[in-house]
């Protein structure tokens, strides 16, 4: 995904007031906003690296 179309930051926007993202998680969506191919992968890959950082 593009961080630099607007439609994409539109829906991030969206996805970090709809879930309420803190600090982190907003700057681990940015991270992994480039080796996402959808908002579908980018929910996924957040999801995983939430359940890893608890280890």
């Amino acid at each position: 995904m593009n961080i630099n179309d607007k439609s994409v930051i539109e829906m991030l926007n969206k996805i970090i007031v709809i879930d309420r993202l803190d600090k982190r998680q907003i700057l681990q969506m940015i991270n992994l906003i480039s080796v996402s191919n959808n908002i579908n992968e980018l929910k996924d890959n957040l999801n995983w690296e939430d359940s890893n950082s608890l280890h």
